[in-house]
């Protein structure tokens, strides 16, 4: 089982400006590897200003949550899809857990990530499969 995907006809639609993605390992250096490499490839599809730098966040936060409730070592894909003013990134690691929104108390060291990404993002949501594990997604409609 994996994400529900629109089965109508896409004829006559333009092809998204971005569908790629990166393999990353689940180690410490992951989340701002794949900051850098979301912000650049956004950037390239024409993404600019507060919307770039908000899926830049919510890409790391994602690849955060990966690396420390995932298995460490294993690979880490983070995918981006730029279909009009829509940003979709999913990260997905070969862990079993499900994301919670969680509201720490404001002198706890972690904790916020899902937080962020429920308040800034236009929507999100996970989807686990028995061989692949979690994917997590969000998106940023750049039009608001």
């Amino acid at each position: 089982m994996g994400e529900v995907r629109d089965l109508r006809s896409r004829r006559g639609t333009p092809p998204p400006l971005l569908d790629d993605e990166v393999v990353l390992t689940a180690e410490r250096s992951a989340p701002r590897q794949a900051r850098h490499w979301v912000m650049r490839a956004v950037a390239d599809a024409g993404v600019g200003g507060t919307s770039n730098q908000v899926i830049e966040l919510l890409a790391g936060e994602l690849v955060s949550n990966a690396v420390v409730h995932g298995p460490a070592g294993e690979p880490v894909r983070v995918a981006v899809r730029v279909d009009g003013p829509v940003v979709r990134v999913a990260v997905t690691d070969r862990g079993g857990g499900v994301p919670q929104v969680r509201h720490p108390e404001p002198t706890a060291a972690s904790g916020r990530g899902m937080a962020l990404v429920d308040a800034l993002s236009t929507a999100w949501g996970s989807a686990q499969s028995p061989d692949a594990g979690t994917t997590v997604w969000f998106e940023v409609d750049t039009d608001e």
